[in-house]
């Protein structure tokens, strides 16, 4: 996870995409410029809505936004990323993460869509990607 330069909480990488990228790779760049980390989309964990202040404007005068999650599976910590002078990463276990999370809907991916998918995948031993 990721602090936020605009207030307490911590968060997981998130942002817009590019016209010209998916949305799977707007995920692996997000995760590159504002974590500093490198790794193998794993799988789709659903879509949350939230609003967003900075988002409001005469289209979407509330801000609804929303988010594609995914599992990451990080095969490379970087030394330097783009966003490392405003942003500090921290590992957390799961209970960790949901205690610091700065917003509900991210609590709620966390605990609906990637525990899930977590207990899921251990429980078949199909959590980490094929090592070569």
């Amino acid at each position: 996870m990721i602090n936020s330069p605009s207030g307490p909480g911590l968060l997981f990488p998130k942002g817009g995409w590019e016209n010209d990228e998916t949305v799977e790779e707007a995920a692996i760049r997000e995760a590159i410029e504002e974590a500093g980390v490198r790794g193998v989309l794993m799988e789709f964990l659903g879509h949350y809505h939230f609003k967003s202040k900075t988002l409001q404007d005469e289209f979407s005068p509330e801000g609804s936004c929303k988010a594609t999650m995914f599992a990451l599976f990080v095969e490379e910590e970087l030394e330097s990323w783009p966003e490392q002078s405003t942003r500090i990463r921290s590992w957390l276990t799961i209970p960790e993460a949901y205690e610091n999370c700065r917003h509900p809907w991210m609590r709620e991916a966390l605990k609906d869509g990637f525990s899930k998918w977590h207990e899921n995948k251990i429980s078949t031993g199909e959590a980490f990607p094929d090592q070569d």
